[in-house]
């Protein structure tokens, strides 16, 4: 589709730089806010009405956090074509509300790395669920907006205030170029990292 209501957005931040003022715009606009853990606490703590993701999985976070967002309930909603009848029937068949923005970005590697951590410790640090909705969502940008940093916030609320809280095409493959940039510099830096320490 060429222009994308927002009306569901996934935060989950590491960098919450201006996300409290983002959320606040979308909440403001109507914009359902669902989210994870440290991110929902402090959007809470902004005074934001925000979805648990757990609440919309039925399913608690586990394993200290390692599995919290890699569930169907989470990535049907991504990944499904809003122009794919039979997408959205799936969807309605299971319960599944779409998003329309996934607000992403990554545990920060290069921090812990650069501590001295020994291995196992550095190695928690490493981002699974980031990085699969994001490379979800930038597939997926037909149907869905991905913003991967901070940085894209304000390019986002001027694009939605333009269009009636509706994105274009072209910024949202944009972002999915801009994302899969990132994606592919945080595996390098892990890889190179793993790579160092076996030596």
């Amino acid at each position: 589709m060429e222009f994308l209501p927002i009306k569901r957005a996934l935060m989950s931040a590491t960098d919450k730089s201006g996300l409290a003022e983002f959320a606040a715009f979308l909440a403001g606009n109507g914009v359902e806010l669902v989210s994870t853990g440290g991110t929902r606490r402090m959007l809470e703590g902004a005074g934001l009405k925000v979805t648990p993701v757990s609440r919309v999985t039925g399913f608690p976070e586990i394993l200290g956090g390692r599995v919290k967002t890699l569930h169907p309930h989470i990535h049907g909603g991504v990944l499904a074509d809003k122009d794919n009848p039979e997408h959205m029937a799936t969807l309605r068949e299971l319960g599944i509300a779409p998003f329309d923005l996934i607000c992403v970005n990554l545990y920060d590697f290069a921090t812990a790395a650069a501590k001295g951590l020994d291995l196992k410790q550095a190695v928690e640090e490493i981002d699974i669920g980031g990085p699969c909705m994001l490379r979800a969502a930038a597939k997926n940008y037909h149907s869905i907006l991905v913003l991967p940093s901070p940085a894209y916030y304000g390019r986002a609320m001027e694009e939605m205030r333009t269009n009636s809280m509706r994105v274009g095409l072209e910024f949202r493959r944009e972002m999915s170029v801009l994302t899969f940039a990132a994606t592919a510099a945080y595996d390098r830096m892990i890889a190179d990292y793993l790579s160092a320490a076996a030596r």
